[in-house]
């Protein structure tokens, strides 16, 4: 990794690129995820990983790229901080795994058996950070998406907007097409709805996230918001899925309500491998026997899929509940868990929102001394948090209360 934080990557995969081009993990991504996905697919998904250590001299890795490329398989080397690692794809013989181990500077020769390779951590160590318009999901600093469940009027979601932005927040939340369990209940503002967000977003200088549905609504989705969600009922849309691959726009991918972690990141490799490398994972909570709490918030999930992927990971304590009361105490919780962002629903009247989901929404005085509480929390557990400090009079008192 040089200074800037940029990977020398050598790659077989794109024969247009050449050795040591010096480029970001993003833009390596970009350029041959797409090419990998396919590769993978071909080749009845075997990926086995090379691994070099970190002071193993250019010439033996080139020595081992010959002789893979010799068997005609496809290759491709990142090299990070503390090891080289060099990725092959195809189907490799014991006998082939075995040669490689014995060449100077092969620490272990390691294969892939897992369903999902592009979001597995063997195949990319390095944690992925999403770098959105300056705000950067991944990293050390603690990223908070805030806002109503949906998007009802103008004036409601740019009031909102505000007191995301004044407590501290950095991503305006909202649905403008809302998945319902009933056929007649409220079912969002549509592209109306879009377009309204983009707006408060823009004034208020947060990005926004928004839900996609179907297939259909991803280009008009992606046209106003910085975030797609796919919702706990879309996780296994295979069709949405590689649709989002092909978008590029950065996805919120929640976790199915009686999903595996292996369904998870399986769903999170369609996107991967359709060449989209903007993926977020999202523990939303899971469907147990459990009837007091709307859904069982999984808090090992965090810690679980970090040591499975290299994908950031979101929790939204908000669906994980359903009960106002216990939004913040499960937002430390995640936060102390390791989780990289927090996705926390906001209303000014939730108690009359057209969604009927006001019952899992914080008052604007609640977020802003959630976030305020985050601040104090997140550098114990070794990330950062800066709220904007606005003065409790800021936040409107509550409606009904």
């Amino acid at each position: 990794m040089t200074e800037k934080g940029e990977y020398v990557i050598f790659t077989l995969v794109d024969k247009s690129l050449k050795a040591n081009k010096r480029l970001s993990e993003e833009e390596f991504w970009r350029l041959n995820q797409t090419r990998l996905g396919a590769l993978i697919q071909g080749r009845m998904g075997f990926i086995m990983i090379v691994i070099a250590g970190k002071a193993t001299p250019e010439e033996h890795i080139q020595d081992i790229v010959a002789t893979i490329e010799k068997e005609g398989l496809q290759v491709h080397i990142s090299r990070g901080e503390d090891r080289t690692i060099i990725g092959l794809i195809g189907k490799v013989e014991p006998k082939m795994a075995e040669h490689l181990r014995q060449m100077k500077g092969v620490e272990n020769v390691v294969k892939i058996s897992k369903s999902y390779k592009l979001a597995s951590r063997d195949f990319h160590p390095q944690d992925t950070v999403i770098s959105i318009k300056g705000v950067d999901i991944g990293c050390k600093e603690l990223v908070v998406m805030g806002g109503p469940c949906a998007v009802e009027s103008a004036a409601q979601i740019d009031e909102i907007a505000g007191l995301v932005k004044a407590a501290g927040g950095q991503v305006l939340r909202g649905g403008a097409f809302k998945p319902r369990t009933g056929p007649y209940s409220f079912q969002g503002t549509g592209v109306e709805g879009l377009i309204m967000m983009a707006e408060a977003g823009k004034k208020h200088d947060l990005l926004t996230i928004t839900e996609v549905m179907t297939p259909e609504y991803v280009d008009i989705c992606a046209e106003y918001a910085d975030i797609l969600q796919v919702g706990t009922r879309n996780m296994q849309n295979f069709d949405l899925l590689r649709k989002l691959g092909e978008c590029g726009k950065p996805v919120l991918l929640k976790r199915g309500f009686s999903a595996t972690y292996d369904e998870l990141l399986n769903a999170a490799e369609y996107i991967l491998a359709g060449g989209n490398p903007n993926v977020m994972l999202c523990e939303r909570g899971i469907r147990t026997f459990e009837s007091y709490t709307r859904n069982t918030l999984d808090l090992s999930a965090i810690p679980v899929l970090q040591s499975l992927s290299h994908l950031p990971v979101i929790s939204d304590p908000s669906h994980g509940t359903g009960r106002r009361e216990l939004v913040e105490p499960m937002t430390k919780a995640s936060v102390a868990a390791g989780a990289n962002g927090l996705i926390i629903e906001m209303h000014t009247d939730p108690d009359n929102s057209m969604t009927g989901d006001g019952v899992q929404s914080l008052f604007p005085d609640q977020f802003a001394n959630l976030l305020q509480d985050l601040e104090k929390l997140a550098p114990i557990v070794g990330k950062t948090f800066n709220t904007a400090k606005q003065p409790a009079e800021f936040f409107p008192a509550r409606v009904g209360v």
